[in-house]
């Protein structure tokens, strides 16, 4: 019977602390609504677009990217391969959209051994204007994208950026990384940062150019293996805050295989355990698997139900996910709850994996993630 109360008191613990998690989360998320641009001389700002390949959404993320109500801003791509295709779609939305001021920059400079950086330095150089945007190629900016960056900067904020809120899934894989994206990886950080704990995320990023260069530049950011964890430590050693947006920003997915969404989160757990150990630590917690297991023990060894058990810890960890993602306008459909078991049952994989060695893909390239910066070696991919 005693191991019945702790494993049952433990589970309890666990299926709170999620609850508690989506109830801080949504207190800082806010359904999208328009945010118009500023009434009086809004600040001019710089897009910094890397780029890499061709999505299936490429063509649309390209359009939106020239069509924002942002009175004065300039599009920086950078490619790191003159005969990538994007330089082809790259070029002919800068003919198709000559009102906005967009530049093509082709070439990488091997600051470090993260690919993206690489790509972006040329970018920050070229930058004309003190506020400048970091963002991936495949967020899908709404109109009012600069608006919803520029509106969460306080006067003690040293960056702020959106996490990835997964849209358009293609298939049941694509499902499963919405419910990673969404009410999992996006939940714990705005939960992160109603407890103060703010981590940046790399999808999209403000940065004050002169705060940033009087403080090592772009090139600071070499000093973790991924840039956003770089800069979310310069930040804090600043002594000030990372701040995310409200309504956090789409990437639309598509199709995605097992095997994608497998290396996905390999490479992210890996990043995460490797820059933030402490935090990375407890993931093995979140999610249903462990609550459940816990549950099991507590019932069997009490005499329960086994059937009600599982439906009871399910539905007490599931039913306030789907409720967050209803409240928020994110995407949900008929395979959302299985995508989220599924998801749960691949954390537990991931989560080892973040602990061991060896090579994770990023867009083509092998890299063996280390413990240190300059250990992170890239090899090209065989795939």
């Amino acid at each position: 019977m005693e191991l019945a109360l702790i494993a049952g008191s433990l589970s309890a613990a666990l299926v709170a602390s999620n609850i508690a998690s989506i109830l801080l989360a949504s207190s800082k998320l806010r359904r999208r609504s328009h945010v118009p641009p500023p009434a009086d001389n809004p600040l001019p700002v710089s897009i910094i677009v890397p780029a890499r390949g061709v999505e299936p959404f490429t063509q649309e993320t390209l359009e939106r990217a020239f069509s924002l109500d942002w009175p004065d801003y300039e599009l920086i791509f950078c490619v790191a391969n003159a005969d990538d295709p994007v330089v082809r779609l790259i070029r002919s939305a800068i003919a198709r959209f000559p009102v906005v001021h967009a530049r093509l920059l082709i070439g990488e400079d091997r600051v470090s051994a993260n690919p993206k950086l690489n790509n972006c330095i040329k970018g920050w150089e070229a930058a004309r204007h003190d506020w400048v945007i970091i963002a991936d190629s495949n967020v899908l900016m709404p109109g009012d994208y600069v608006q919803h960056l520029m509106s969460a900067w306080r006067h003690d904020t040293g960056l702020v950026c959106s996490t990835p809120i997964g849209s358009r899934p293609d298939g049941f894989w694509a499902e499963v990384e919405c419910a990673f994206l969404n009410t999992l990886q996006a939940r714990w950080q705005y939960a992160g940062d109603a407890l103060g704990l703010g981590f940046a995320q790399g999808k999209s990023m403000l940065l004050n150019k002169p705060l940033l260069d009087a403080n090592g530049g772009i090139r600071a950011l070499a000093a973790e293996s991924a840039e956003d964890a770089a800069a979310t430590k310069l930040v804090d050693g600043l002594g000030l805050r990372v701040n995310l947006v409200a309504a956090p920003f789409e990437q639309p997915l598509g199709r995605r295989t097992l095997d994608q969404v497998w290396s996905r989160q390999a490479r992210w757990s890996r990043l995460r355990r490797v820059t933030f150990p402490l935090f990375f630590t407890p993931e093995i917690l979140i999610g249903a698997a462990v609550p459940l297991v816990l549950a099991l023990i507590a019932a069997a060894n009490a005499g329960f139900s086994l059937r009600l058990t599982v439906i009871a810890v399910l539905v007490a960890t599931y039913l306030p996910e789907w409720v967050l993602a209803l409240a928020k306008g994110w995407h949900l459909s008929p395979r959302t709850i299985p995508a989220m078991m599924a998801r749960d049952l691949i954390l537990p994989a991931i989560w080892v994996r973040g602990w061991l060695g060896g090579a994770v893909d990023w867009r083509g390239n092998e890299m063996i993630i280390r413990t240190k910066a300059a250990e992170l070696d890239e090899t090209p991919s065989r795939a």
